[in-house]
């Protein structure tokens, strides 16, 4: 299943855009400004992104310069009819379509489908070593495998998103809102308890003495990180 972001300040048109991606099985993300798009990015395996030019604290084409320094996904921009200059400017410095509002979904769904098809017959789909280790626990995202000192720990689906996250951002804190949303993609009604339960489980596979752990602490009033 291919992850879509759609990125747009106008909450109506963010979700026009879902409904049709869905009908197609596609996977989506939201987000509503610049900066917020890359944010998904940085955490998310994200095949192509469908993106408004004027959004608030980061416009589309801001965005769109970071986002081809950190990788080559489709993206395909949503304009104005009287953005015809910043359409132009979009594709010079990276855009691969744009799509003009009011849009048709046929055409929506059409065009992601061609670049997404370009994409993959281009090898962006290939799958990439990821290896992470942190003491004596090392992640292969290639594999899904976990180790501890060399031993094989086996973990949940939730629980090795979980430990992802930690080791990709070793010292950073998380709140229990923030890991929830980043690993269920779900708003974080409840979360405390229920990521509370998952880090308790990692403790007691991954930790020596669980009850004094070494690398996923608590930090009071904050949430929790790995060293």
């Amino acid at each position: 299943m291919y992850n879509i972001l759609i990125c747009d300040d106008e909450k109506d048109i963010v979700s026009a855009l879902k409904i049709y991606l869905s009908s197609e099985n596609y996977n989506t993300y939201e987000a509503y400004t610049g900066k917020e798009a890359l944010q998904v990015i940085k955490n998310n395996d994200i095949h192509l992104v469908l993106m408004d030019i004027m959004m608030p604290e980061m416009d589309g084409l801001a965005a769109m310069v970071k986002i081809r320094e950190l990788n080559n996904i489709p993206i395909i921009l949503l304009t104005a009819k009287g953005e015809d200059t910043d359409k132009i400017l979009g594709l010079n410095i990276g855009a691969d379509d744009y799509i003009t509002k009011p849009f048709n979904p046929v055409e929506v769904l059409a065009r992601v489908k061609s670049q997404l098809r370009r994409y993959m017959q281009l090898g962006g789909g290939a799958v990439k070593t990821h290896n992470l280790c942190i003491g004596g626990i090392e992640l292969d995202d290639k594999t899904k495998t976990v180790t501890r000192d060399g031993d094989i720990v086996n973990l949940t689906p939730t629980e090795y998103d979980i430990l992802k996250l930690f080791m990709e951002n070793p010292g950073e804190v998380f709140s229990p809102k923030t890991i929830y949303n980043r690993v269920w993609n779900e708003t974080s009604f409840g979360s405390e308890s229920t990521v509370a339960v998952h880090i308790r489980h990692l403790r007691e596979k991954l930790e020596i003495n669980p009850s004094e752990p070494r690398h996923l602490k608590v930090v009071w009033g904050q949430g929790y990180k790995m060293e």
